[in-house]
């Protein structure tokens, strides 16, 4: 039986058990409506939307590595795009100003820096091109159907942040 033919028998049921007499001044609402201005209706609107939660992350999800992976895949993906943009802009642009960089300022730059300033400079960029790299792999597994169970992801969750432990520090060490 649909759920519609239920309420219909069960309107009928209370309406044949209610005297007529009582039914007809009763209105055929159960809930009591008013006419609002369209200035109040908006102002009722307005405040509705400011009690509601802006994003369901953190109020109502509980965390999971598989958002955090893709947070951080887009996080590193823009870092390294708009560094590599920057840096290229840059290597263009400043020997036509005049600036004194080109290849020979940038190698002798490189070779003048403290070992402490390479490494600062080094492990950031390198642990997001190991993220990212090993995340895109992950996510050419996920389109080919693999890990795609709970287990699965966070197996290869974890796999991809061990690895870019480990490839990191190789990426370092050059």
């Amino acid at each position: 039986m649909s759920v519609i033919s239920r309420n219909a028998i069960h309107a009928n049921c209370v309406r044949s058990l209610v005297k007529p007499s009582i039914m007809r001044g009763v209105q055929n609402r159960l809930v009591h409506t008013e006419k609002l201005s369209e200035t109040e209706n908006l102002a009722l609107l307005n405040h509705q939307r400011n009690l509601r939660p802006s994003s369901p992350h953190f109020t109502i999800y509980q965390p999971q590595l598989t958002w955090y992976g893709s947070i951080a895949n887009r996080v590193t993906g823009v870092g390294l795009s708009a560094g590599m943009y920057a840096f290229a802009i840059g290597y263009v642009s400043l020997p036509l100003a005049n600036a004194g960089f080109d290849s020979a300022a940038l190698i002798e730059l490189a070779q003048s820096a403290p070992v402490w300033l390479k490494a600062l400079i080094k492990a950031p960029v390198a642990a997001a091109f190991s993220y990212h790299s090993l995340n895109g792999i992950r996510h050419l597994l996920w389109d080919t159907g693999k890990f795609l169970t709970l287990k699965g992801a966070y197996q290869s969750g974890y796999a991809v942040i061990g690895l870019t432990a480990v490839s990191t520090i190789g990426l370092m060490l050059l």
